[in-house]
């Protein structure tokens, strides 16, 4: 007899062993599962844990790449310990000091400034020891050139009372400094005569006769800085010209020294053409060139002073001169 009840219990059964199967391959994959998710944290932990280690020890290792700065000293005498009492050397100074100026700026080439030239410039001549001041702008001449253009000028004659007078230098101020008027020319010379005795030096080879009788006029004593000398003056005109001129004379050196300050106009034909030139301020300027006039001392041979003995009219002289009177 057949039973119809196996087969539906072995459907049962093997319902039963496959449900069996999936709860148990489920309980499989859900195990797996939690032991990756696990595995995964611990990853993650070990990675960040060995990333922040390479960066400690990249920072140690820069730390200690890194010199050390020196610090700025400026102690020059050694310090003494507190506890041994020893002398420390002081640390090298390596940074230059803030008032030491940089290197670029010491080697730097200083700007010049122009210097201004003087107004005035200086002549000296050896020979005769006679120097003075003139105008930079003034024309000088000296020497040989000076001579030749006395004797060329005849108008204007040396005023010694004895021949062998020598120009020395002669100094023409410039014809644009009194534009507008008759001025054609002013000049100082500087002549000397060692042929002349101190007596004859304090008289002229001709005086100023401008005086209503035509008399000769006395020279005048007056002092320029601070050397005494004898003065005059003389004046000649001309339809073409006009000249005035004043002599100095002083004795020094066993020399008779002679200055000539001088004027030209353009004399009377161009009378109301042109203003007159104002002759007092001319001459205050050539007295200007005077007042500097210095002569050099003579330096003499000790042998020779006892052998000079002063003539009895050169002393006359000096005591007319130091009283005002002949």
């Amino acid at each position: 007899m057949a039973t119809t009840w196996k087969p539906g219990n072995e459907n049962s059964t093997n319902q039963k062993s496959a449900n069996q199967k999936s709860t148990q391959q489920s309980a499989n994959h859900t195990i797996s599962g939690a032991t990756l998710t696990s595995w995964s944290r611990q990853q993650k932990l070990a990675m960040i844990a060995s990333f922040v280690i390479l960066g400690l020890l990249l920072a140690v290792s820069a730390c200690s790449r890194q010199s050390p700065k020196p610090a700025l000293v400026s102690v020059a005498s050694p310090v003494s310990s507190p506890v041994t009492g020893s002398a420390v050397p002081p640390a090298p100074q390596m940074a230059e000091s803030p008032l030491t100026p940089p290197a670029d700026a010491a080697t730097a080439p200083a700007r010049k400034t122009p210097k201004k030239r003087p107004t005035n410039v200086t002549y000296s001549d050896p020979n005769s020891g006679v120097s003075f001041l003139y105008p930079r702008k003034a024309v000088l001449t000296s020497g040989d050139d000076a001579q030749s253009e006395s004797v060329a000028a005849g108008d204007v004659p040396m005023n010694f009372a004895r021949s062998g007078g020598v120009t020395v230098a002669t100094v023409a101020l410039p014809g644009n400094w009194f534009p507008g008027t008759d001025f054609a020319s002013a000049f100082f010379n500087v002549n000397v005569n060692r042929s002349v005795s101190e007596q004859e030096c304090a008289h002229f080879a001709f005086v100023d006769t401008r005086n209503a009788d035509g008399e000769p006029v006395d020279p005048e004593k007056v002092k320029i800085g601070p050397s005494e000398m004898e003065m005059t003056s003389s004046f000649s005109a001309s339809a073409v010209k006009q000249i005035e001129k004043q002599y100095y004379h002083n004795f020094e050196n066993g020399t008779c020294y002679e200055y000539v300050l001088g004027l030209s106009t353009e004399g009377f034909a161009t009378e109301g053409s042109l203003e007159h030139v104002n002759r007092d301020e001319v001459f205050a300027r050539l007295e200007k060139i005077l007042a500097t006039v210095k002569i050099t001392p003579k330096k003499l041979d000790p042998g020779k002073i006892d052998a000079v003995e002063p003539e009895p009219v050169a002393e006359k002289g000096l005591s007319g001169i130091a009283s005002g009177k002949e």
